[in-house]
């Protein structure tokens, strides 16, 4: 009987660590209850009650979709599916006690023969006398109580459904994680298109513009009526890419409404813009901007240390905490088995009081026959052998254990490649934002200097629609870089297992890195 004296201190632990943490589970079922009831009144409110008039900041989005999300819901509704679970095995520590009553109508009472000498012996040898059994009516009562003293497998249980309790709590957080990471790209996608459709609406703007004034000069005969085709055309090019562009911004919209569990085609704008975030000056931006910049979690500027971080990062991940409690539960498993070879011992009282009568029924009557029954005991089971089932099953548990300390080995180096990864993403995004917002501010001055000497009749017409594109292309390449450095430090958060809202309640530094 391997492992059975370490059983019995174990579960003598355990047993102790599970009646410790019995006081705090009536507070997380209810404080799920609540949270359950509020996301579901919450989801009832009107698209106007939610999200307000004017543009939505990226804060006020996640904490809605945290609040609100589908996905989410149905997490927390697993974890109260885990905390019944808990409370059904709790029902085995405790005491159980039953009740049974019953009446039985003889309608034609049971008959034996007895041979007649037990009454008279100077009766003949072979006669029988017909003798009843029971009266007419009976009546009978039993109360019944057990309570398990020692049943290892009742106590491993316990902790089993505590820990998977703990499991869909981790998983929880995991998905609340993913639900704010996914809010976040979304909420940069409708920023980069709203960016996308303010540029192009610009760019035609300015092309309207610059058409007049063409059309103008070649009525003046000092342009071409080529010089009105070229614009003419480009115009021609701009409107569908407005129209495409618009879309992208639906489809974005579409998508950070369905995480806040809102119709489709609920229309809302975020506030903020891509084109105009100072990377470089957190307190030069708007306040949309700020709220843009500040909402992060973790921090990689040049003076981090990469290793440190990696490693820390590794182990906050919920998937990697996930994968740790699945280990536990495997461990459990094992120990599962193993007490199996330990004995349990409980102890039962009964208690018994039967009636009968003849004649008609009389019930609560004080003419009946009463006779009661006490019994009280102890029941010992103590397993010897099982035809080898519980070794096979114990080495079944083994490997299940191995495999998952296996998996979470496998996910902790593919997490460390993923963070370095992410890393080198930001920074060469960071790196590039400054590049491209030099690019602009050379775009700018060139269009300045092409429309100048446009007028002045020292540049062609094809001088300043190339200098139009440039700017154009500048500042959404600008655009696109910081969109890809916000949407890159949102992964790392998720893969550091720092995500604001879920694990930071206060984030952002001044600077829009994360604490």
């Amino acid at each position: 009987m391997h492992g059975s004296a370490g059983g019995v201190q174990w579960l003598v632990g355990e047993s102790r660590a599970m009646r410790g943490r019995l006081a705090g589970r009536s507070a997380v079922v209810l404080a799920t209850l609540f949270s359950t009831v509020g996301t579901a009144m919450a989801q009832q409110r009107s698209p106007e009650d939610v999200l307000g008039d004017g543009p939505v900041f990226l804060s006020t989005v996640a904490r809605l979709a945290v609040d609100r999300n589908r996905d989410v819901l149905d997490a927390r509704y697993q974890v109260g599916v885990a905390e019944g679970q808990v409370s059904e095995a709790w029902a085995d520590v405790y005491p159980s006690l039953d009740l049974s009553s019953s009446y039985t109508r003889n309608v034609a009472p049971q008959v034996s023969f007895l041979p007649a000498q037990i009454f008279d012996p100077t009766a003949s040898e072979g006669d029988f006398i017909p003798v009843q059994f029971g009266a007419d009516n009976l009546w009978n009562l039993s109360v019944s109580a057990e309570q398990s003293l020692i049943d290892p497998r009742v106590f491993v249980g316990v902790g089993a459904a505590s820990r998977f309790r703990g499991l869909q709590e981790e998983a929880l957080r995991g998905r609340s994680q993913q639900v704010v990471t996914r809010v976040r790209i979304a909420v940069y996608d409708l920023l980069l298109a709203q960016e996308e459709v303010r540029l192009t609406e610009n760019s035609l703007e300015r092309v309207r513009k610059s058409l007049e004034e063409t059309r103008a000069m070649q009525e003046a005969g000092l342009a071409e009526y080529y010089d009105v085709l070229r614009l003419e055309v480009e115009l021609a090019n701009l409107e569908p890419n407005l129209k495409r562009a618009e879309n992208r911004r639906s489809a974005a919209r579409r998508t950070i409404a369905s995480e806040m569990a809102l119709s489709p085609e609920t229309v809302f704008d975020v506030a903020g813009e891509l084109a105009r975030i100072d990377l470089e000056s957190f307190d030069a931006n708007s306040p949309a901007n700020r709220d843009i910049l500040a909402f992060a979690g973790v921090d990689v500027g040049e003076g981090t240390d990469v290793m440190e971080f990696v490693s820390r990062g590794a182990v906050r991940r919920s998937d990697i905490r996930q994968l740790e409690i699945t280990e536990t539960l495997r461990e459990t498993e094992v120990r599962i088995e193993q007490v199996d070879y330990l004995p349990s011992v409980s102890a039962f009282g009964t208690y018994g009081l039967a009636a009968q009568q003849n004649g008609g029924p009389d019930f609560f009557g004080t003419n009946l026959q009463r006779g009661s029954t006490k019994q009280i005991g102890l029941r010992v089971s103590f397993p010897i052998f099982s035809g080898f089932r519980r070794e096979a099953r114990i080495e079944q548990r083994e490997m299940a254990l191995r495999q998952a300390r296996t998996q979470t080995d496998i996910a902790v180096d593919q997490a460390e490649i993923q963070l370095r990864n992410l890393v080198d993403e930001v920074r060469e995004a960071r790196d590039r934002t400054g590049a491209q917002r030099l690019a602009v501010s050379q775009a700018v001055r060139g269009y300045e200097i092409a429309s100048a000497q446009y007028r002045e009749g020292l540049a062609s017409q094809l001088e300043l629609t190339d200098s139009e594109v440039a700017l154009r292309q500048s500042e959404f390449n600008y655009a696109q870089a910081v969109y890809d450095y916000l949407a890159a430090r949102a992964r790392l958060d998720e893969a550091a297992g720092q995500v604001p809202i879920v694990d930071l309640e206060h984030w952002g530094n001044g600077d829009g890195g994360g604490h």
